[in-house]
C-alpha cells in the first residue's frame, strides 16, 4: 500500500489536494468515514482507498502502520486533529493538516514532547494562512535586527467553502493576540490599516483569532503577535451554512488572488512591511499541502510540533506559482 494517505479527501480541498497528488505523480491512498463517496472517487483517481472514523483507533493504527505521512484534510479539526496525531504517534506516521483552528495547534503544542520522543513530526497547517503568512513573517524578520512585534493581516477574497465555513464556527469564540508570550483577550473594535499593495491603499482590517499567533511566534521567538484579516467579495457567509455550495469554482478561484501584509516593529520602533501576493487560498492550500507531504516523503522532517518556515525555510512560499514577495526597508535603512 502507498506509504501517503490523504484523509478526508472526498472534502472541498481534499478533493483539490488528490488531484493535485496525482498530477505530480505521487503514490497514495485516500480515506474518510463515507465509503460510497470514497469508492466512487478512488475509482476516479484509480488509488486505494480506507473507510475509517477517528474514534476508531485499532483501525486507523491497522491503516496507517505502514505510512510515512498522513495529511489530514478532514474539519472540524477541534474533532478531528488530535485522535490522529495520536495515532501518528503511536504508528510512526508523520502528521499534516491544513487546520486553520488555534485549538488543533494548542493540541499538537500538548503532543510536542511526546512526538519527539517517538522521532514524529507534527505540522498543522501546512497550506493556507499558516504556511502564507509564517513564511511572509520570515521574510520581514531577516531585515529587522531586535524584533519586538508582529502584526500580520490577511486579505481573504472571494468565498468560502461550506467546510470551511461550518469549521470556521466552532472556533475559539472570544479573539485573542500574543503578548508576551501569553494568548490574551483583544477587543475587536482594535481594527488596524495594512496596505496590501493590490492598488487599493491603506484598508482596516478587523482582528481574528489565528492560529498564526502560535507558528508565527514558534518560527520566529516574537511573543508579541497580533492578527488581522480583512474581508472581500462575500468571503463569510451568513444563513444556513447547510445550504452553501461545496466551495468557489476553478474561475471564481482564478478571480480571487489572496494577498497578506506584515509589519514587524523593532525594540527601537522602526517598522519593516513586506506583502505577499498569492493565489486564492484553497487553491493555495491544495497546492501547498502536497508540496509539503512531497518534501516529507523526501524525508524532510523533524521531530515535533513544527511550522512550515521552520522546517522548509521562508522560500517554501515560492513553489507556489503566482507567487510573490515584497519587503519594504525603513527609509533610515536604505543606502
Amino acid at each position: 500500500m502507498p506509504s501517503f494517505i490523504i484523509y478526508g479527501a472526498t472534502g472541498y480541498t481534499g478533493r483539490m489536494a488528490s488531484e493535485q497528488a496525482i498530477r505530480i505523480g505521487l503514490d497514495f491512498a485516500i480515506a474518510g468515514r463515507t465509503e460510497q463517496k470514497l469508492k466512487k472517487l478512488a475509482s476516479q483517481l484509480q488509488v486505494p482507498y480506507h473507510i475509517f472514523d477517528v474514534n476508531q483507533s485499532t483501525v486507523i493504527d491497522q491503516t496507517l502502520k505502514n505510512a510515512y505521512v498522513l495529511l489530514n484534510c478532514a474539519g472540524p479539526y477541534r474533532h478531528t486533529a488530535r485522535p490522529l496525531m495520536e495515532a501518528c504517534i503511536r504508528t510512526g506516521t508523520h502528521y499534516l493538516d491544513i487546520s486553520a483552528e488555534i485549538t488543533s495547534y494548542q493540541q499538537a503544542q500538548e503532543l510536542d514532547e511526546t512526538a519527539k520522543e517517538a522521532g514524529i513530526m507534527l505540522l498543522p497547517g501546512c497550506g493556507g494562512s499558516v504556511a502564507m503568512l509564517d513564511c511572509l513573517a520570515s521574510h520581514a524578520l531577516d531585515r529587522v535586527r531586535n524584533p519586538k512585534r508582529i502584526d500580520i493581516a490577511l486579505h481573504v477574497a472571494g468565498s468560502m467553502s461550506r467546510g470551511s465555513a461550518m469549521s470556521a464556527t466552532g472556533t475559539v469564540a472570544e479573539t485573542l493576540h500574543l503578548l508576551d508570550g501569553n494568548l490574551v483577550e483583544y477587543d475587536i473594535s482594535n481594527t488596524a490599516e495594512f496596505d496590501f499593495d493590490d492598488g487599493n491603499g491603506p484598508v482596516a482590517a478587523f482582528p481574528v483569532t489565528l492560529p498564526d499567533l502560535l507558528t508565527i511566534s514558534r518560527s520566529s521567538n516574537v511573543d508579541n503577535i497580533r492578527t488581522f484579516a480583512h474581508a472581500s467579495g462575500g468571503s463569510f457567509p451568513t444563513g444556513d451554512l447547510e445550504m452553501l455550495p461545496d466551495g468557489p469554482t476553478a474561475v471564481e478561484r482564478d478571480a480571487a488572488p489572496y494577498h497578506a501584509a506584515v509589519m514587524v516593529t523593532s525594540e527601537d520602533g522602526h517598522v519593516t512591511r513586506a506583502v505577499l501576493h498569492t493565489v486564492n487560498g484553497y487553491t493555495f492550500t491544495s497546492l501547498a499541502s502536497v508540496e509539503a507531504a512531497k518534501r516529507v516523503l523526501d524525508n524532510q522532517t523533524k521531530p515535533g510540533f513544527q511550522t512550515p518556515a521552520l522546517i522548509f525555510g521562508k522560500d517554501f512560499l515560492r513553489a507556489i506559482p503566482r507567487t510573490e514577495i515584497k519587503i519594504t526597508i525603513p527609509e533610515d535603512e536604505k543606502l
